[in-house]
């Protein structure tokens, strides 16, 4: 295949970038606007190694799933991917995305998936816009989005992913500029004043809040703005400017400045209340955000004794919302100001069982492990990029009854539970959730634990009736060798384990550490070593 060739497919996928999949002389060939089931003609536009892209040229034999698109701007902007299908083919083909990358990457042949828990409606959805501001070639201001893969701005009155009152705002921006706003930011000179318009919107309270993103640290006639957003949507709650003069593609800035109003917004989602601010994290899509986060409580089956640990745990809301039926919830997060808010999520709902840690996920939980925390479940809600590699190994060692993974890419989903399989740690139920409808992205929550139900029966043992005292139950001789050679290096002998562990007055089996003549000599245990035993029994919490 090479450039500007013209070639008749037959797609039978579809990417995680919603591009439908066909192949041409043994190339995999990426065509956006494309279908499962259909026949087209593609013209090659670009061609890679392994893979080429083209571009839809005619629909052969089309889809019994297409439709006609309801966006005017559907097949240049890079927001939405499947508004050419329906919504029932949509979550077949992001329920397929889940299944094949467990199996491919993961190797969880023939897994089963439940059905995607799919949104009442795929408009209206988004409870943020981050709009990006230019000026089109009549000079006249453009705000959207940006085209795929690209800084190009494709102008857009009305998304049909937004409530109405956005649209309704981004229509009074527009007028203020036009008639008294500053300057619109050039981002090749690093010129002009307004970057972005950004709104933000609380489901469950109807309160709003514009924000305008500058270069420099206001903008003229700022008292006219407040008064064209107040007239324009009523219910306007606050009103900011957000400072960003730095040459980044990083949306916001670190100053902000209220204009009107509180500087914050406010929603309750799982029984909580949030103040949002225009730099506070806050899922997208509160409803579709509830049952997701339902779905891991499900899941986690806290019962009133357990300790949750949290990790990659945002603003606290997964494990905010299980403190009630938890006996402690720890979160551990590396953004600061998330963890400020977290605390202040917690305060704000009463919740005094939760505490929160600033830290790396992986450093944490290590951290915790030494200081003898063993959580009975564990949640983690990674960034894209899944788990830090070494944070499996790490979990394991806590040895929770479960783990709750959240996840927002399949492939590394896959991954990371391949991970935990080889440390006993099996998938029992895997639950996808549509968070974005329209979009490529899938969530999925994924239930491991180490016991399978229908494999183990349930006995009740006193520790009186057992030949081994409370402490030695903790761990075995090999999982604190195993311990200390990992954190110390040190290779130590079931002998030395014994003889610290009598030290510590904790009682051995009858006859476990006696030599084998009355007369044969036992190499004492060196220094270096009895303090790396006695930190593994610490970690076990067995002195």
């Amino acid at each position: 295949m090479k450039k500007n060739d013209v070639a008749e497919l037959e797609f039978t996928g579809m990417t995680a970038q919603g591009a439908a999949l066909g192949r041409a002389e043994g190339m995999a060939v990426f065509v956006p606007l494309g279908a499962p089931g259909e026949r087209a003609r593609v013209k090659i536009v670009k061609v890679e190694k392994r893979f080429c892209y083209g571009r839809l040229e005619e629909v052969l034999i089309p889809s019994p799933h297409r439709v006609e698109p309801d966006c005017p701007v559907f097949s240049q902007c890079g927001g939405c991917c499947y508004r050419h299908i329906t919504y029932e083919e949509e979550l077949r083909i992001k329920h397929r995305r889940v299944v094949d990358a467990l199996e491919r990457i993961g190797g969880f042949g023939g897994i089963s998936v439940e059905p995607v828990l799919g949104a009442k409606s795929r408009d209206g959805y988004r409870n943020k816009a981050l709009l990006p501001l230019g000026r089109g070639p009549g000079g006249e201001l453009q705000m959207g989005f940006y085209a795929v893969n690209s800084h190009r701005i494709v102008d857009c009155a009305a998304c049909r992913l937004h409530p109405p009152e956005f649209n309704v705002l981004m229509e009074a921006f527009r007028r203020w500029a036009e008639k008294w706003g500053d300057p619109v930011y050039d981002e090749k000179t690093h010129t002009g004043k307004m970057r972005r318009l950004y709104l933000r919107r609380g489901e469950n309270t109807g309160e709003l809040m514009a924000c305008v993103v500058v270069n420099g640290h206001g903008l003229r006639h700022e008292d006219k703005l407040v008064q064209a957003l107040r007239q324009a949507a009523p219910g306007l709650t606050t009103v900011l400017i957000n400072v960003n003069r730095d040459r980044t593609n990083v949306a916001l800035g670190k100053e902000l400045r209220t204009l009107y109003g509180p500087g914050f917004i406010r929603d309750t989602l799982c029984g909580l209340t949030f103040e949002i601010s225009p730099l506070s994290f806050y899922q997208v899509n509160p409803a579709q955000a509830q049952r997701l986060y339902e779905e891991a409580a499900r899941l986690a089956a806290p019962g009133g004794g357990e300790t949750i640990l949290d990790l990659y745990c945002g603003t606290g809301t997964i494990g905010l919302s299980m403190a009630h039926r938890a006996k402690e919830v720890i979160g551990v997060e590396a953004v600061p100001q998330a963890v400020e808010n977290a605390w202040e999520n917690a305060r704000r709902g009463g919740i005094e069982n939760a505490r929160f840690l600033c830290a790396d996920a992986a450093q944490a939980a290590r951290q915790l492990a030494r200081e003898g925390v063993r959580p009975d479940t564990v949640i983690l809600d990674p960034p894209r990029k899944g788990c830090a590699r070494e944070l499996p190994g790490i979990i394991a060692q806590m040895g929770p009854r479960r783990v709750v993974y959240v996840s927002c890419d399949p492939a590394t989903l896959a991954r990371d539970l391949k991970l935990f399989k080889e440390l006993g740690y099996e998938p029992h139920r895997v639950q996808p959730v549509d968070m974005f409808p329209g979009t490529g992205h899938v969530e999925t929550v994924c239930l491991l634990s180490k016991l399978h139900s229908d494999q183990h029966l349930a006995v009740e043992l006193q520790m009186d009736e057992l030949d081994l005292t409370a402490a030695e139950s903790k761990a075995t001789y090999e999982e604190i060798k195993d311990y200390v050679l990992e954190h110390t290096g040190l290779k130590v002998s079931s002998l030395y384990i014994a003889q610290v562990k009598e030290k510590c007055g904790i009682i051995e089996r009858v006859n476990y550490n006696l030599p084998k003549s009355e007369n044969s000599r036992q190499p004492k245990c060196p220094p270096e070593k009895e303090t790396a035993i006695k930190e593994a029994l610490e970690y076990f919490r067995m002195i």
